[in-house]
């Protein structure tokens, strides 16, 4: 028997390594996109480019939640966008589930597997998963 780790494993431990990049000190949040086994893009939360980060700055506060950082998954959308790399027909590794806006993003972006992490608080992307035709998997 290996002792190897599954891929799952494998590439959600790279998530929990992304999310040590975050700049928001409320919750460390990472994505790993993958296709065929290979890493497309990688994410974590973190204030607009060039601002100044939630550690540094403070968070700005909306009904409980820090709205200065852009999520993980949107980040990991668009630094593959920003690449030129094709994430369609991907998964995507979250460290956290999405929350509903993300759980968009991700839709429309055609990833068509979610695995995460622990699942945190946004109830509308179960009942929209199997309608939208996107796997989700719970690696908690």
């Amino acid at each position: 028997m290996s002792d190897r780790v599954t891929w799952p494993t494998y590439f959600m431990n790279i998530a929990k390594e992304v999310a040590t990049r975050s700049t928001c000190d409320r919750k460390h949040v990472g994505a790993v996109i993958v296709r065929d086994k290979t890493i497309l893009s990688t994410g974590y939360n973190g204030s607009i480019k060039g601002l100044p980060h939630c550690n540094d700055a403070g968070h700005e506060m909306v009904g409980g939640h820090c709205i200065r950082t852009t999520h993980a998954e949107a980040n990991a959308i668009v630094q593959a966008a920003k690449n030129g790399v094709e994430i369609d027909k991907a998964e995507i590794y979250v460290t956290a589930s999405p929350c509903y806006n993300c759980f968009k993003l991700i839709a429309n972006a055609g990833i068509q597997a979610i695995y995460y992490d622990e699942f945190y608080r946004d109830e509308h992307i179960l009942a929209h998963a199997d309608e939208a035709g996107i796997q989700l998997v719970s690696l908690d």
